[in-house]
């Protein structure tokens, strides 16, 4: 059993580091949305953040566009179109999950700790900045093609966007990390 844990101690290390980061990044952030009032229907800030950056960036591209909360849920809904067509800023929307995820796996193969919060800070911001991207995208797309709504929100655009945070994780694996040059040195 020693030998067997000697010889994948690269995988059990990178195990216990991704569970561990994965674990403790959440529980922040559902302590995070534990402190709004979700009975009463309010949206976390940065969710709420999330909803007028699209509007913003809507109505600088000329995009006429205004955001309410929802009465009725804790998310906010972002009007656009001459029909008012809407779509509900949820939490889920935030794509914090999406960092903590990306995050957790940066920390799994780090090796040294200021290059890692470097690369996650700046891969944390890129991944809001797609986000917003991609919120303003289904917003314009599905005004224009209504009965692609389906297919740009559960596929088209899920897959972009965990295309992106995959490669953004091989370029840090490979790239930014130490992390292969440590534990695979070039012969």
């Amino acid at each position: 059993m020693k030998e067997l844990f000697a010889q994948y101690k690269p995988f059990f290390l990178f195990l216990a580091k991704f569970i561990g980061a994965y674990i403790i990044l959440l529980l922040i952030y559902k302590a995070y949305l534990n402190s709004f009032d979700a009975a009463n229907f309010e949206t976390d800030s940065m969710t709420v953040l999330v909803a007028e950056q699209c509007n913003a960036v809507l109505n600088f591209f000329g995009y006429e566009s205004y955001i309410t909360p929802d009465p009725n849920l804790p998310s906010m809904n972002l009007y656009h179109g001459p029909n008012d067509f809407y779509v509900r800023v949820v939490e889920g929307c935030n794509a914090i999950s999406v960092m903590i995820l990306f995050a957790s796996f940066c920390i799994a193969f780090s090796a040294y700790f200021m290059r890692t919060l470097v690369y996650i800070i700046f891969g944390v911001l890129f991944i809001h900045v797609l986000n917003i991207i991609r919120i303003c995208l289904i917003v314009v797309l599905v005004v224009k093609y209504p009965s692609a709504q389906r297919f740009l929100h559960d596929i088209a655009f899920p897959i972009f966007i965990y295309g992106v945070v995959l490669l953004l994780w091989f370029l840090w694996i490979f790239k930014f990390s130490g992390y292969a040059k440590k534990y695979f040195p070039q012969k």
